[in-house]
């Protein structure tokens, strides 16, 4: 019997606990691969610029909820796990614009890497900048080298969990539970980081799953 599949609850952006439940991991694992590939073809094939920014707003509104309902437990090793972490970071960004614009600076200014490079906001960091990145992002998946794209957003993770670090140490002394909240965002950010920094090399090696 076909496993029953629930609308996932779309939990603070702080959390990351964007959650999917399915009774057949099985079948949910391969609707995703099968969804994620046939979208990523036809949006390429296509190569409709309408198409594309249809395709990038399903970070808007209710459509991510139905990215999550496919790709929210997927591999990163998948491109379903790949493009669900790109379109989660882009509703990050729109549910908290000022926080993440905030954490960008922070991070630029920590970075010793070329990740700001990279990563490639423009100047001064506004909340405006680092939707437009994100979309830039989006959009790289879709009509440019998807191994570029996931690298700018394996650095963009980068500098944001260096600028949660550094707000975390600001306020250690003054505020134990925020502190701690950030510090474990750094950690998700960071391994989001590693995880899109993996996919890019799978990307160009063709063992993307």
């Amino acid at each position: 019997m076909a496993g029953q599949h629930h609308r996932p609850v779309l939990q603070p952006t702080s959390s990351f606990d964007w959650i999917i439940g399915s009774d057949d991991a099985g079948a949910s694992q391969r609707l995703a691969q099968e969804t994620s590939w046939a979208l990523l073809n036809r949006v390429r094939r296509v190569a409709d610029a309408e198409v594309v920014e249809r395709v990038v707003s399903l970070a808007s509104g209710e459509g991510i909820d139905d990215i999550a309902e496919l790709w929210a437990n997927s591999s990163a090793h998948s491109l379903a796990g790949q493009l669900w972490r790109i379109y989660l970071l882009r509703r990050i960004t729109q549910a908290d614009p000022d926080g993440t614009a905030e954490l960008f600076r922070q991070g630029k200014a920590a970075s010793p890497t070329i990740d700001p490079v990279v990563a490639g906001v423009a100047d001064p960091v506004e909340p405006e900048s680092i939707a437009t990145l994100c979309d830039t992002i989006l959009r790289g998946i879709f009509t440019g080298d998807l191994a570029v794209a996931l690298e700018r957003a394996a650095s963009y993770c980068r500098i944001m969990s260096l600028g949660a670090a550094a707000i975390a140490d600001e306020r250690d002394h003054h505020d134990d539970a925020h502190a701690s909240e950030l510090t474990t965002r750094a950690l998700r950010y960071s391994s989001f980081a590693n995880e899109l920094h993996a996919g890019a090399r799978r990307w160009r090696d063709g063992t993307l799953g």
